[in-house]
Order: structure tokens, then sequence, then C-alpha cells
């Protein structure tokens, strides 16, 4: 099955220094004390001493039922100003942090091109792809917030998020991705169980 593939684009800007935004977004060991979306984060491999080849375990919650948990190892360091990483597991692609000093603050933008692993989310993206982008929609503002509390600073969204999907269209569309998948299910086995004859 061919795995479906995400560009999504996130960007806070916060009334802080961009020294002091960069050390929580470049711990993210420390982002389960801040973020509460984030459930852990476990370091496989520690890397150079700038952090290049730095290798981390990530578990997300959702707003939808499930959960997410992917390696991510860091490719590129440039403080205070950019972070790369390749994502592996549940997710693989690459995801970019950006920041850029501006008079109010930092401006930091996340760019995140990723493909899913599981079976069950490509099978549903056709359907459910507009839940799958308010879910995280709805994570990374949540991270945004999270990180101005941390700092006691303000957060300003400099630009308007795609239109939220409220949860009842979410629901819907994740039951009717449900109902796509049990018909396939059905479909196959009774295929599979006919050949057997």
């Amino acid at each position: 099955m061919r795995m479906a593939e995400y560009h999504f684009v996130s960007i806070w800007q916060i009334k802080a220094p961009i020294e002091q935004v960069w050390e929580e977004i470049y711990h993210a060991e420390r982002w389960p004390s801040w973020w509460k979306d984030v459930a852990r984060v476990e370091e496989l491999e520690p890397g150079a001493a700038d952090g290049v080849g730095r290798l981390a375990r990530l578990h997300f919650r959702t707003r939808l039922p499930y959960t997410l948990a992917f390696e991510a190892r860091l490719t590129s360091v440039e403080p205070p100003s950019k972070l790369v990483a390749e994502a592996s597991g549940e997710l693989q692609g690459t995801g970019c942090w950006t920041l850029t000093s501006v008079d109010d603050g930092t401006l930091v933008r996340y760019t995140w091109d990723v493909r899913t692993t599981r079976w069950w989310m490509n099978l549903l993206a056709p359907a459910a792809r507009p839940a799958f982008k308010w879910n995280h929609d709805q994570l990374m503002r949540e991270g945004g917030e999270s990180l101005a509390r941390r700092l006691g600073a303000d957060l300003i969204v400099p630009d308007t998020p795609s239109p939220a999907h409220p949860p009842q269209v979410v629901a819907r569309r994740v039951i009717q991705g449900a109902a796509l998948v049990i018909l396939a299910v059905l479909v196959w086995r009774r295929g599979f169980s006919s050949r057997r004859v």
C-alpha cells in the first residue's frame, strides 16, 4: 500500500529572545515538561558534541484516538536558527525548525514533510486527510501556546491557519474512513475465502 504524504507548515511568533526559544526547542528531552501532547522522549544515541546525529524516540498524544511514535535523528544543527531532523518509524520524512529574530521576539517556522507508515492511516487517508491535518494543527497550536507559557511570554500567530475542522466534522470523517477500512477488509476476506474453495 502506498504511503500517504503530508506537507505541514506551522508558525509561532513568541515575544521572547531567540536564544531562549532555541534552548527549549533544541532540548527535545524537555518537551514533555511543557508540551502536554508529548508523552515522552527517549534518547537513543547522543550524537556528536554539536548534536548532529543525536537520535531520540518521540511519543505524541493526539486529539484523535491514536498515538504516534517515531525516531528523529538530527542531521543539521545551526544555533540558534535552524534544526533539521529525519524521522523514521510510524512517520517518515523531514522536520525543519527555523528561528528568526524579529522586533517583537522570535518567529518560529516548523516545516514537516512526512509520510505515514501505519496501514490504516494510509487506507483512511483519502477520507480522513482533513482530520489528520486538523489533528496536526491542534497539536502544533498547543505546542506554541505551551512554549510561550513556559517562557512567560506572549504568543502571536502571524498568519491564519487553515480553516479549523470542528470535532464533529473530524469525527464524521474518521467514521467514514473507518467504514471504508471495514468494507475493504470484508471484500478482501471474501475474495480470499472464495480463492481457498
